[in-house]
């Protein structure tokens, strides 16, 4: 069964880096991690090539917040990465997947001193 995006409601592909599998949305480019996958691409060398969307239609996606799981249909919540708060997601506490909008994971491979600036101009997520 083809997974749909939770952003966009279009179909997710199956993406393949490093033997690792992830569905990626054919239309908006967001990123669906499995429970672990998100840790196990993080330490990949490489596996940023899976983020290809663009990072503005990424950031304009952030917009949409309030999303339901597209594995199990759970209310997800929003989440900030600890070290990039620049960096909003979703994750659902059921399942333990993570949803990714379009340049997001490809920029949370590439930690560095600019993600201090990006921190202080980023508005708090609410």
């Amino acid at each position: 069964m083809t997974m749909i995006c939770p952003k966009c409601n279009s179909e997710m592909e199956t993406i393949t880096s490093n033997d690792l599998e992830v569905d990626r949305c054919s239309n908006c480019k967001g990123i669906w991690f499995d429970e672990f996958e998100l840790e196990a691409m993080k330490k990949a060398d490489g596996a940023e090539v899976i983020d290809d969307g663009d990072a503005k239609t990424g950031k304009a996606q952030n917009k949409i917040d309030q999303l339901t799981c597209p594995k199990c249909t759970t209310q997800m919540i929003r989440m900030v990465d600890s070290k990039q708060t620049h960096i909003w997601f979703e994750h659902c506490t059921v399942c333990g997947g993570n949803y990714f909008d379009a340049g997001e994971f490809r920029d949370l491979k590439k930690e560095n001193w600019l993600d201090h600036f990006k921190a202080m101009t980023t508005p708090q997520r609410n």
